[in-house]
């Protein structure tokens, strides 16, 4: 009888290497396509901006979140006027400390491009295999096609063509598009205008949004943890006009529940042995998914280490360590408490 080959679980074959591998540590994963959503004026371009300078130089993003991967950015505006992007362009670099001359970003000037046009994908792709851009920019995305946003099959369509040009070439697209006006109840990602085929195309999503004159960013990936509610502000030194996170205390909630990262991170804090994934599920009541997010986010950032018994801190918190067998209860309930995520030492 003709069958398919089967293996069970615990005897696939073991890769210690990180689930996620990024290009900016916690914003955009290595060679991902996706959407930087939010409503009008809530500075979607400049963080695209800052994007591409970070990774064309290889400063954090932010001044926050590091580049893991830089090489040359390519960036087609279609909104903004060539001078406004070199503005803004040079108002990022003096704010990061980057020389803008020698900056590797390069701007499409062609005055349209049409994603939805078999000419123009032509030119598009065969100005990035002559380039080799680590991430290409378009924003926004109203302004690349005459499509039917609300179609699925439409859109779809599109967004195919991007993902092969993430394939073939390597690089990581990320696209500029419009969230539905005064969509604050919803999840971000639902808050994008059009098809829920664009929500769900990313592999790494983020969202801007406006809250009074609060600036917040929010981060969404297929393979890692998300985070929620980075503060963010527009600063204005000189000339020079740049986002930057700000101070995180001054607008925080302060009853706020802790984070899926943070709350594995206390509850690995407090062990003073390796843990496995489903011991650590059970202990920070999250899905299983989400748990091994959350460890390779950590992983990437160097803060677990993992060997044949499961994860572990590499430098245990300076605080009283605590037995697995006290977090667990009889039934494999976790009860561990949760305390805000501090860095060590």
């Amino acid at each position: 009888m003709n069958q398919l080959p089967v293996q069970r679980a615990s005897q696939l074959s073991f890769d210690s290497a990180p689930l996620t591998h990024w290009l900016v540590q916690g914003l955009w994963s290595e060679q991902a396509v996706g959407i930087l959503g939010g409503e009008p004026k809530c500075c979607k371009s400049f963080l695209a901006l800052d994007l591409a300078v970070s990774v064309a130089s290889g400063t954090p993003c932010l001044r926050r979140f590091a580049v893991q991967r830089s090489g040359p950015v390519l960036l087609f505006p279609a909104e903004d006027s060539l001078a406004v992007v070199r503005q803004r362009l040079e108002g990022i670099c003096a704010a990061a400390g980057v020389d803008f001359q020698s900056l590797p970003v390069e701007v499409i000037t062609a005055p349209t491009l049409r994603l939805d046009a078999p000419k123009d994908r032509e030119r598009l792709s065969n100005t990035i295999q002559a380039r080799q851009p680590h991430l290409l920019i378009l924003d926004p995305l109203i302004r690349l096609h005459r499509v039917d946003e609300n179609d699925a099959s439409q859109i779809a369509g599109l967004l195919s063509y991007l993902r092969q040009l993430q394939r073939t070439f390597h690089v990581a697209v990320l696209v500029v598009h419009h969230a539905r006006k005064d969509a604050n109840a919803v999840r971000p990602g639902q808050a994008l205008r059009g098809s829920s085929e664009l929500h769900g195309w990313g592999d790494s999503n983020l969202y801007m949004r406006r809250r009074g004159d609060q600036l917040a960013l929010s981060t969404e990936h297929r393979a890692a943890a998300s985070q929620n509610h980075i503060p963010l502000q527009l600063t204005q030194t000189g000339s020079a006009l740049a986002l930057s996170v700000a101070n995180d205390s001054s607008t925080a909630e302060p009853d706020s529940e802790p984070s899926a990262l943070q709350r594995v991170h206390q509850i690995l804090a407090g062990l003073d042995q390796p843990v496995t994934v489903q011991q650590l599920r059970k202990l920070c009541a999250l899905r299983t998914t989400t748990v091994c997010s959350c460890l390779a986010q950590l992983a990437d950032n160097g803060v677990v280490s993992r060997d044949s018994r499961g994860y572990q801190l590499k430098r245990p918190l300076q605080s009283p360590a605590v037995s697995l067998s006290a977090h667990i209860d009889p039934q494999g309930n976790g009860n561990g408490k949760h305390f805000p995520l501090t860095r060590n030492p």
